[in-house]
């Protein structure tokens, strides 16, 4: 009985693995929220001083070397479970400048990968960006844009915040559209700030549209750091975000990471509430309800894991093994985790 559970596990593992190598292309695309990663100048411009990095005292450039190398290595592995290779893809959040991405791109992680950067100057007062990364021998950019989401507060005082950024290009021949968000955070309170993103949602909508003006059918992938839950206003009244397939309908936008959410996945903990506010969604051509995979369509969706990412003892067991604490470099990683898809389409093509 063994014998026979055994070999039906392996027939299993390798028709899967002919099924995603050797008749399909599959592309990952993935968002990571990389948490401060700043160099280690202060910029006059910016409120970079109030950093975690700039906090530190001694060793700063050893620091940043070990942080910018570790953020390189989990961008490395993002779906290789099922792809070989490291994301075609990448959409990251809290990145000071474009010099901190070049020097992911320069670690021994990255350095061969061929990754292209787009990337903007933000508003933001502390000066945090989001960027997009590409390899460059699969997707060719024709098009970028910035957004600004533009909010006041009660006194009608302007709160800056980051720009959404549209990346519009061809994957591997294929006209997509990419928009990276980080929205406004939560901070005053989660119904208190929740208008905040929905303005920022409101935007993405706006963005959309402008798109559908010139390619009615786009295949639009949404990401980012959102703030929010899938099942907050700002995704499911704002962008009418659909948790299930089967409801999805022309000019629709499918969110897989709801049902993720609903499973009790997460991209990050705060005070022992589970959130999953990292997320990608897209619009309703690349969920072709025939899989005939003619061109690249959505295959599945997933948060990167591994064990390392997880804080393993003291107070903060479970939680994601995060950068910086109480003015120290802790030697981990981010407070978020990334999430991820996988497009697919036959190889022929």
């Amino acid at each position: 009985m063994k014998r026979i559970t055994l070999f039906f596990a392996l027939f299993l593992f390798f028709a899967h693995s002919s099924f995603a190598q050797k008749k399909y292309q599959i592309r990952t695309i993935a968002f990571y929220n990389l948490e401060n990663l700043f160099d280690t100048i202060n910029d006059p411009n910016k409120n970079d001083e109030a950093s975690p990095i700039m906090e530190i005292k001694e060793n700063r450039a050893a620091i940043y070397a070990k942080k910018v190398n570790n953020m390189a290595k989990v961008l490395s592995e993002i779906g290789t479970k099922e792809n070989t290779d490291s994301p075609t893809i990448i959409g990251v959040a809290e990145v000071e400048n474009i010099q901190v991405i070049e020097d992911l791109l320069k670690t021994s992680y990255l350095k061969n990968k061929n990754y292209g950067i787009i990337h903007y100057d933000s508003p933001d007062l502390r000066g945090i960006d989001v960027a997009l990364l590409y390899k460059k021998n699969h997707f060719t950019p024709t098009d970028q844009e910035t957004f600004e989401v533009k909010l006041w507060d009660t006194d009608g005082k302007r709160i800056y915040t980051r720009d959404e950024l549209l990346v519009t290009g061809y994957l591997d021949g294929e006209l997509m559209h990419f928009i990276v968000n980080h929205w406004p955070s939560r901070r005053g309170g989660e119904k208190r700030s929740s208008i905040k993103r929905e303005k920022a949602a409101y935007v993405d909508t706006q963005i959309i549209a402008k798109i559908r003006k010139t390619d009615p059918n786009a295949k639009i992938v949404i990401m980012g750091d959102l703030n929010d839950d899938p099942i907050n206003k700002s995704l499911k009244v704002v962008l009418k975000t659909k948790a299930k397939k089967k409801n999805v309908h022309k000019g629709d936008i499918y969110n897989p990471m709801e049902d993720l959410f609903r499973r009790g996945f997460n991209t990050l903990v705060y005070r022992d509430n589970l959130n999953l506010f990292d997320q990608i969604m897209f619009t309703s051509p690349l969920l072709s309800k025939q899989k005939n995979y003619k061109n690249y369509e959505f295959y599945k969706a997933g948060i990167y894991k591994p064990q390392y990412l997880t804080t393993q003892t003291g107070k903060y067991k479970g939680y994601p093994f995060r950068s910086w604490g109480y003015g120290y470099f802790t030697g981990g990683y981010s407070d978020h985790y990334p999430s991820y898809i996988y497009l697919i389409r036959d190889k022929k093509n």
